[in-house]
């Protein structure tokens, strides 16, 4: 039987390429009422600015349920080192939005972490939810990569 550790931080990331330039992909990315929502899956909804709504500052909420997975979020954006952080004011989660030049215009990655859960739930969490969240943020990003198709 696998040791169960009374908590662990659980990280999940996808990463797609995007043909634009970094400065573009980053402005999509820091506009939360326009550009943002409409990347968004199934997975999320109830989605709504409360404070701001371009790049660092704005506070933004969204539901989300993916499998057994449903929780409400309320996250606020900061900017450190050309990377967009989204912290969630409601737990440890946070999600990091990385851009890179590429040849083909930007590598965006984006990465999720969160202290999970201890115990036997905690041992199926860390083995499980990075592969849901993996796959809601592979559509994500397909969808953001084509925005940028003319």
């Amino acid at each position: 039987m696998p040791e169960c550790s009374p908590v662990a931080q659980v990280t999940a990331s996808a990463t797609e390429t995007v043909g634009a330039p970094p400065e573009r992909v980053l402005a999509f990315l820091r506009d939360y009422h326009q550009a943002r929502p409409s990347i968004l899956p199934d997975s999320y909804s109830r989605y709504r600015v409360e404070e701001g709504g371009e790049g660092a500052g704005t506070v933004f909420s969204y539901h989300f349920k993916s499998g057994p997975t449903e929780r409400d979020f309320r996250l606020r954006a900061e900017e450190s080192d050309g990377r967009l952080i989204e912290r969630d004011e409601l737990s440890s989660f946070a999600t990091t939005w990385t851009v890179a030049e590429a040849a083909a215009g930007s590598t965006v990655t984006v990465e999720s972490s969160w202290v999970g859960g201890g115990g036997i739930g905690g041992f199926f969490e860390r083995l499980f939810a990075p592969m849901g969240l993996r796959r809601v943020y592979g559509e994500m990003l397909q969808r953001l990569a084509a925005s940028f198709i003319d």
